[in-house]
């Protein structure tokens, strides 16, 4: 017996690594090996004769061979390798038909009706009262998955587990009733909270979802606020650029300025360098040109500091910007602001008004930037040109 058994064993390790595709991550030669230990679990803890015993350690061997031809219906081919392995070793019509038979016994479908057929059975379908049941359904899921069967999501997947434990699937034999099931009622409890958990989630993220379509349908303030918020942001920022624009070119006049004085200057008193005087004066006065337009466009406007209550009454001040109250006593800026939070429409108007000023910063400073550059560019070319002339003619 144990020639013959050894035989089936490596007759499928080999068949398995030539023909089985790798998208088989579950039925393959690893399940395999756990059917016919579970098998052997049953038929130690059993009182069986060696004939059957035989046979069933075969069909456990066996029953999955059919995949490699097919996903479905894959026990009657599984049985027709069975028979053409064993008739190729010499076995006994007998056994060839007990091992046929225990095969088509691993059917889902199939009611088991002898005590070898519960025995194969339940070893093919042990998993479910084992602590590795979890993974081995994540396998069986991927796999339906790879071979395009069926896609489950989470939660059918869920389902489907359930459904099974439920309803499809018991044990037969007493040893797995007493040995497997507990554990199988286990890995029920388990599939069961986490179908809860699972459920609970999803509620809490279509309640979220049904508020937030429901705060943004109803209060409309929040886009409001933040148009204005990125907005305001957005002009604080082109000011800042224009800041940074116009101290460079205060910088690198100032530096040219610098050199003009220092280098340039005092080597025109000789009579061989009088033909450079215009260039350099040009170089110069363009310079000192871009620096006050550079100034010009970063200085401040400097405002009263101050307002009236008929102002804050009849919305006439802005107090958003502090040049409108910075020489207001704290007790009447207080009030003005309390003034101000109480009504919502003077908020968005202060708003309104500060962007508007903003704007009206942004474009004298970018105009006269651009000046600047304009002023400073000329400056740069008219230079270069005077004093090409001026080595020309000289």
């Amino acid at each position: 017996m144990n020639n013959l058994v050894e035989k089936a064993d490596k007759f499928v390790e080999e068949l398995f690594k030539e023909k089985l595709p790798n998208t088989f991550i579950y039925h393959n030669y690893q399940h395999t090996q756990r059917v016919v230990k579970s098998t052997k679990e049953l038929i130690d803890n059993s009182e069986i004769n060696v004939k059957d015993k035989e046979a069933l350690l075969l069909a456990a061997w066996l029953h999955d061979t059919g995949y490699i031809h097919t996903y479905k219906g894959h026990e009657e081919k599984s049985a027709e390798i069975a028979e053409s392995f064993l008739k190729d070793n010499n076995a006994t019509e007998e056994l060839i038909e007990k091992v046929k038979k225990y095969i088509m016994a691993t059917k889902f479908s199939n009611v088991p009706e002898t005590f070898c057929e519960k025995i194969i059975r339940d070893a093919d379908s042990s998993h479910f009262g084992k602590d590795y049941f979890e993974e081995t359904s994540e396998f069986l899921r991927q796999e339906l998955e790879l071979h395009n069967i069926k896609n489950f999501t989470n939660a059918e997947w869920l389902e489907e587990n359930i459904l099974v434990f439920t309803e499809k699937h018991e044990y037969y034999t007493d040893y797995a009733i007493k040995e497997w099931k507990p554990k199988k009622e286990e890995n029920l409890l388990e599939l069961i909270e986490s179908k809860n958990k699972q459920e609970k989630k999803l509620k809490k993220e279509e309640h979220k979802a049904r508020m937030k379509a429901k705060y943004k349908n109803e209060n409309p303030e929040r886009s409001i606020q933040t148009l204005y918020r990125t907005t305001l942001r957005n002009h604080i920022k082109l000011s800042d650029i224009a800041d940074t624009k116009a101290n460079i070119l205060l910088s690198v006049n100032a530096i040219i300025i610098s050199l003009a004085i220092a280098d340039m200057i005092p080597k025109l008193e000789a009579a061989s360098n009088k033909h450079l005087l215009i260039p350099t004066l040009i170089l110069i006065l363009f310079s000192v040109a871009s620096i006050i337009l550079s100034i010009m466009s970063t200085r401040p406007n400097v405002t009263s500091g101050e307002f009236t209550r008929e102002q804050v009454k009849n919305r006439e001040v802005n107090l958003l910007f502090f040049g409108n109250y910075h020489k207001m006593p704290f007790d009447q800026f207080r009030w003005a602001m309390n003034e101000l939070i109480k009504d919502k429409d003077y908020v968005y108007e202060m708003l309104t008004l500060d962007l508007h000023l903003l704007g009206k910063v942004l474009h004298r400073k970018y105009m006269l930037l651009r000046l600047t550059y304009t002023v400073f560019m000329s400056g740069i070319v008219i230079s270069v040109l005077a004093y090409i002339i001026s080595f020309y003619l000289m």
